[in-house]
């Protein structure tokens, strides 16, 4: 049976969403992408050209919205109106698109949500008709709230946005899984392939990254190993692992066989 990855009214085949910022140049951009295997690219509107500056190059003539689903973020904003008026552009500039990830940044080093913020801003973009992909801390109260108003996807942090810390906090998102009736996509702080397998191993739905591929040595092979540990943790999840014992457990069995 054909595994399903569903958001909102969205339907798509790879569970690796991709970033488009640190990249050298869009082209390097584009070829990231295409060896992800990525339908989902997600676009910082306040930072990136997608038709609103004329004399600028737009990341649409690279990204083709007919080849992927382009994720309009608000990256950047630190209040609510902010974040509210950048998807509304995002929305004007794309045609009508829905689909848009809320992130509303408390202003520390660390680019943590501001929970509150988040809340209210997602409360207004829900009765707005968005589709709200959420980006918040892995605190399992708060994403429930989030889930239960209407987010389409909750999307906890791993660690801090570009630390590459990998998920230091496993059994919040555990928790988070559990509670939830709508995918979990882990969004921040993925280092490297095995943070993405361990993700997807834990029973997150999907992964979202950037900095992680952007910043490689080479980003291109980097993108095509994320898509290859995605995939591998989701198999890895669908499959259930053995369980896990104190004692040795024989591979073969050694009953009626003699000891001399």
């Amino acid at each position: 049976m054909k595994d399903i990855f569903k958001i909102g009214s969205y339907t798509f085949n790879s569970r690796l969403l991709v970033g488009t910022g640190k990249y050298k140049n869009f082209q390097e951009t584009k070829e990231a992408i295409i060896s992800s295997g990525a339908d989902v690219v997600t676009v910082a509107i306040r930072r990136t050209n997608i038709g609103q500056k004329n004399n600028e190059e737009n990341l649409l003539d690279i990204i083709n919205p007919d080849s992927w689903t382009i994720l309009p973020n608000t990256a950047g904003c630190y209040t609510v109106d902010d974040a509210i008026r950048t998807c509304n552009l995002a929305r004007e500039l794309l045609d009508g698109h829905n689909l848009v990830k809320l992130e509303v940044l408390d202003g520390g080093d660390n680019l943590l949500p501001e929970m509150d913020k988040t809340l209210k801003a997602a409360r207004h973009l829900i009765e707005d008709n968005f589709e709200v992909m959420v980006y918040c801390n892995d605190d399992p109260s708060l994403c429930l709230e989030l889930d239960e108003m209407g987010c389409v996807a909750v999307m906890p942090l791993a660690s801090p946005i570009g630390s590459g810390q990998g998920i230091t906090n496993p059994d919040n998102i555990v928790k988070i899984i559990e509670n939830s009736s709508k995918p979990i996509i882990i969004d921040a702080g993925i280092g490297c392939p095995s943070d993405a397998c361990f993700a997807m191993e834990l029973g997150c739905d999907g992964v979202l990254m950037n900095t992680a591929i952007a910043e490689s040595t080479n980003p291109i092979l980097m993108a095509n190993a994320m898509k290859l540990a995605v995939e591998s943790g989701r198999n890895s999840y669908l499959a259930g692992r053995m369980k896990v014992r104190e004692k040795a457990n024989p591979s073969s069995p050694i009953s009626g066989i003699s000891s001399k």
